[in-house]
């Protein structure tokens, strides 16, 4: 059987539900692609060009995942797992690998992945691993945290009514759909290995980011600094979740963000 030129066989979305997703699925579309997004539960599309595939990608030799990338030339990878992220894309790209047509695999990271002693980014660079030692050709984007993160956490912490802060954390927190476009450039475009960073325009100090979400939602919090210790600390204050110099840079501040979120 004939494989699809790459220019008329549908690119494999997989957290295409999730934040990042929600903003590549429209881009690719434009794009003239057509899209299948592996979901856990069955989903309709209004839009034809877009299939919903159920499958499992915290199962080795899923069939849904199977059958998700059959005839698929792109696979684009930003779902996360809280099993681990090298799990998971252990088992995409062998599932991928046994397709026999993906030729190209784009994978979203994090800045700061491998430098940072924690487990969550501990899996994501063990993830890019995984995508480089699959034999496919591949793509790595790491970007910082998006404000829609950022927000969360600061909403989180006011209901508290003292807010412990981390003084020595900053953090570049960058535009999802800014994300989303250079994703959805790097897709379409051939494999290109670990690209710059994409940070956001600014690097904050995460007091200074609680506070601007405070006096945005009106509310009266006091701030406890309360120190990282050990390595994970010393990475943080070292600006080891920063790319201070290399990086590419989204146009989407933090201040328009909060702007338009809390109206």
């Amino acid at each position: 059987m004939t494989s699809p030129s790459p220019r008329t066989s549908p690119v494999l979305l997989t957290g295409g539900t999730g934040t990042l997703g929600r903003q590549v699925l429209p881009l690719l579309r434009a794009a003239g692609r057509t899209v299948r997004v592996l979901t856990r539960s069955p989903r309709d599309s209004a839009d034809e060009g877009v299939t919903y595939v159920v499958g499992d990608l915290a199962r080795d030799g899923d069939p849904g995942t199977a059958a998700a990338l059959d005839g698929v030339d792109t696979v684009v990878h930003l779902a996360g797992a809280s099993r681990g992220d090298d799990v998971t894309t252990g088992h995409l790209t062998r599932a991928a690998v046994a397709a026999g047509g993906v030729r190209h695999v784009v994978l979203i990271s994090v800045i700061g992945a491998g430098a940072v002693p924690l487990g969550y980014l501990r899996t994501k660079r063990a993830a890019e691993r995984v995508v480089a030692d699959s034999g496919l050709p591949w793509t790595v984007l790491r970007a910082a945290q998006f404000h829609d993160l950022v927000f969360m956490v600061a909403r989180g912490a006011a209901k508290l009514p003292v807010v412990p802060v981390p003084p020595a954390v900053r953090l570049q927190p960058v535009d999802v759909r800014d994300v989303a476009a250079r994703i959805t450039e790097l897709a379409l475009a051939a494999p290109a290995g670990r690209v710059p960073d994409l940070a956001g325009p600014a690097v904050h100090p995460l007091p200074d980011l609680v506070r601007s979400y405070l006096r945005a939602t009106s509310k009266r919090r006091p701030l406890l600094p309360v120190p990282l210790p050990g390595k994970v600390g010393r990475a943080y204050r070292e600006g080891a979740n920063l790319t201070l110099e290399g990086a590419d840079h989204g146009t989407g501040t933090w201040e328009d963000f909060l702007a338009a979120k809390v109206g």
